[in-house]
């Protein structure tokens, strides 16, 4: 270990992938990017798989086997030990309660064994922290954050990396789980996102005129329930015999790259429309969704098209991770230490709508 560096592992379980990263910023621990000794992540997709979607119960026993192995992997790859470090990051919120409550256990375990702080961190705001990391010369902040995930659609003003307030959010399904379950009905598989987008490419995305909900909404809100909806009817017909025939490649890409259309024309418009209500000019981009690459595409143009510089980080940090748990040097530096009887919180709170 290098003099006057600060080493720590940060913890991420707040879903179906279990990962841990070891990090390095200046000692003391003071405002600025850390470095990524190594990032590790346990995959549970062919646990999901069969279920189309993320079972909560077998997410939380998957992440009691992987954490250990995990946590060990990273420090390995890193070429440190537990002695080395000086801090634990976990994600406290928000996600399914039995997988935060995992690594939670696991950082408490740590910290109280090593005498070393533990430092709480938010899962979005993590999300966006991303952007920072992958752009330390540049300052992201402050900035407008969209969140885009399966479990999240929402958008924030941060003035810094810990502090970031929601403008707005979906009142339904994320735009991850709508493309999750879109791939279900299209018999394209899990997880939807990657299935979706490659069967889109050979599309038409004019094919299909899908609802865009919101679009012309004072309000900063997103809905998808009602385009899966529509997207469902497409299929199977309104009276569910005149649909589609799923035998047909044609057909199904086209259906995909209608519905993918949709979901990006809507996240567009609704984060051009949060750029104009706040002024922000710069504009980051977190979650899994943002590894689409028609959205990267479109959401590039409009941030070049309004003059706005965007963050949006490689396609390795778009998804769970946590080396994105780098924000816990910015807590650090704030002072912002956890209690060992700190607890895990499992939903977003949502902002008030104006009617």
């Amino acid at each position: 270990m290098s003099a006057g560096r600060f080493l720590f592992l940060a913890i991420e379980t707040t879903c179906d992938e279990t990962g841990a990263a070891v990090l390095e910023g200046p000692s003391p621990p003071e405002l600025g990017v850390p470095i990524v000794r190594s990032s590790v992540v346990a995959s549970q997709i062919d646990l999901h798989e069969r279920y189309q979607g993320v079972v909560p119960e077998i997410a939380s026993r998957a992440h009691v086997r992987q954490i250990l192995p995990t946590i060990d992997e990273a420090l390995d790859r890193a070429g440190v030990s537990l002695g080395d470090l000086q801090a634990i990051a976990v994600a406290t919120r928000p996600g399914l309660v039995g997988s935060l409550v995992v690594g939670l256990t696991a950082a408490k375990t740590l910290a109280l064994a090593l005498d070393i702080p533990l430092v709480a961190f938010d899962h979005l705001e993590a999300h966006l922290y991303a952007c920072q990391l992958a752009y330390p010369e540049k300052n992201a902040y402050p900035c407008l954050g969209l969140v885009v995930s399966g479990g999240h659609t929402s958008l924030f003003a941060c003035r810094g990396p810990i502090e970031a307030e929601l403008l707005g959010g979906t009142i339904d399904d994320a735009a991850g789980e709508a493309f999750d379950k879109v791939a279900n009905l299209l018999g394209l598989g899990y997880p939807g996102g990657p299935v979706v987008e490659r069967a889109a490419a050979t599309g038409n995305r004019l094919a299909y005129a899908f609802p865009r909900s919101f679009l012309h909404d004072d309000r900063l809100a997103f809905s998808f329930s009602g385009l899966k909806t529509a997207v469902l009817y497409a299929i199977r017909g309104q009276d569910a015999r005149a649909g589609i025939s799923l035998d047909d490649p044609q057909q199904v890409a086209d259906i995909a790259a209608s519905f993918q259309e949709a979901v990006v024309d809507i996240l567009v418009a609704k984060t051009r429309q949060a750029l104009r209500q706040t002024g922000l000019r710069r504009l980051g981009i977190g979650g899994g969704v943002a590894a689409n690459a028609r959205f990267r595409e479109r959401i590039g143009a409009m941030a070049a098209e309004q003059g706005v510089d965007l963050f949006i980080p490689p396609l390795s940090m778009c998804t769970d991770n946590a080396a994105m748990g780098g924000i816990a040097l910015a807590k650090l530096a704030a002072g912002q230490v956890a209690s060992l009887d700190i607890d895990v919180t499992a939903g977003l709170v949502r902002p008030k709508q104006k009617k």
